[in-house]
């Protein structure tokens, strides 16, 4: 990476962090702590954990949608002003419908798809997957923070200090994103009205497989981390409040493997290929603890081999997605995918204390093994990503900078031209496979030097 997407990607993980870190603090702890709340039944503690995905599900594509109209920095400050004010308002209410409320505010603040489009935009294509996964990693570690100091942050500053928390880091997040520089997209295809773009997205065969893998792929993590916790305890010997020094040193082994992947996917464009063994590994973790559950290694060696599986995914599966999405419609394809993500975590909840309910461990593991078969059976119809290139360009010294965007995007094989103006620099994204002698020499003229590509 060079270092203007070096910093981009450090300062999007970081809002991203910040966000999930906040969101999931509070997951350990208000099941006891939300008892306190005037108005408090088990049923609206369990919406107040849960209404931020649910807001986050019904508007991420509204978000998205606007996304690839208007400049998507303004729209990540507005959604991080509701994340924000959402937290103030849930810290400053003595009953459990002001936290509801204040929840469902900041789950209203659905900026997930429009910061992962951002990236794309200030990253190479060839640079992607290691932004993406920079960003996966980033996630998983303040997943892991979360549950390791949630309890805590809340005996330090009680359950109304934990939701103020949550609005410094909204307000933190915010601040973060100083660090990107301003971007103007300019495509081939013009942006179509808001239904046809949406349609468009949702009628392409192998954008609803990926949709499908981030549903599944999330419902999986959360069904599983409602229903191991009680097997760590009764069959590995692990108190709750030692789970996370489990999950962080898992989590760090398998980045170890993880990253080599992912530059295999991409250096060698085998991201199919590596995209399929990941769901095969999530696969054989199931059926690992669906047979091993009652033994402390068995156990640790499945959620081993889905960890690792996991990480590689949540790098693929956004950089496939930019890869295959409409480049006029790169922010809905991500808000449609983010919906699929936030719907599984809430489906997957669900599941796990269904499965927990039945108390039937290994059949429980089983059902789980099964989702991920089906699941493997649809990826097996995914086909390879078309892979673009990236070509890095001073701007020149015009004041009609759309006339020049205008001339790039009429030589055939020029897909995309992203201008950063306050860095001077632009992304010129090209199909090799499309680009012939004549438009190598078109371009090389208007841009003032010879391309070997």
């Amino acid at each position: 990476m060079n270092n203007l997407e070096a910093r981009s990607t450090f300062a999007l993980s970081s809002i991203f962090a910040l966000r999930m870190l906040g969101l999931f603090m509070i997951i350990p702890v208000f099941a006891v702590a939300g008892q306190q709340y005037h108005g408090a039944t088990p049923a609206l503690i369990g919406l107040a954990v849960g209404i931020y995905g649910l807001s986050q599900a019904f508007l991420q594509i509204p978000f998205s949608l606007l996304a690839d109209r208007f400049s998507r920095k303004p729209l990540i400050i507005f959604g991080l002003a509701l994340f924000a004010l959402g937290g103030a308002i849930a810290a400053l209410s003595d009953s459990i419908y002001g936290v509801i409320i204040g929840r469902a505010i900041a789950g209203a603040g659905a900026v997930s798809a429009v910061v992962m489009a951002l990236l794309s935009d200030v990253t190479r294509e060839e640079q992607r997957s290691k932004a993406m996964a920079f960003m996966g990693m980033s996630i998983g570690l303040s997943f892991m923070l979360a549950f390791s100091i949630g309890p805590w942050v809340t005996e330090q500053v009680g359950i109304s200090g934990l939701f103020w928390v949550t609005t410094i880091m909204g307000t933190l997040a915010m601040l973060m994103l100083l660090l990107v520089p301003k971007v103007t997209r300019h495509y081939r295809v013009a942006p179509q009205g808001y239904l046809t773009q949406l349609k468009q997205v949702l009628g392409m065969a192998d954008l609803n497989r990926l949709h499908v893998s981030i549903f599944m792929l999330h419902l999986l993590l959360t069904a599983m981390f409602v229903f191991i916790p009680s097997q760590l305890i009764e069959y590995a010997g692990i108190p709750l409040a030692h789970h996370g020094w489990v999950y962080l040193p898992l989590l760090l082994i398998s980045l170890f493997f993880a990253f080599p992947s992912i530059i295999l996917a991409e250096k060698y464009r085998q991201m199919r290929g590596i995209f399929i063994t990941a769901v095969v590994a999530i696969v054989l973790g199931l059926i690992v603890m669906a047979l091993g559950y009652d033994n402390k290694y068995g156990l640790l060696c499945g959620l081993a081999l889905f960890f690792i599986a996991f990480n590689v995914m949540e790098a693929l599966l956004p950089s496939w997605l930019s890869k295959s999405a409409p480049i006029q419609s790169k922010s809905t394809a991500m808000g449609v995918n983010s919906s699929f993500q936030f719907l599984g975590a809430f489906f997957g909840g669900t599941l796990g204390g269904f499965l927990l309910s039945m108390h039937q461990i290994g059949l429980g593991w089983a059902i789980l093994a099964g989702i991920a078969i089906i699941w493997l059976l649809v990826t097996f119809q995914l086909n390879q990503p078309r892979y673009l290139s990236s070509i890095v360009v001073t701007l020149p010294d015009t004041e009609k900078m759309d006339d020049w965007t205008s001339l790039l995007l009429a030589v055939h094989g020029i897909e995309e031209v992203v201008v950063m103006p306050e860095k001077q620099v632009a992304y010129i994204k090209v199909d090799k496979q499309q680009i012939t002698d004549t438009a190598r020499q078109e371009l090389s003229r208007l841009l003032n030097q010879e391309l070997a590509i």
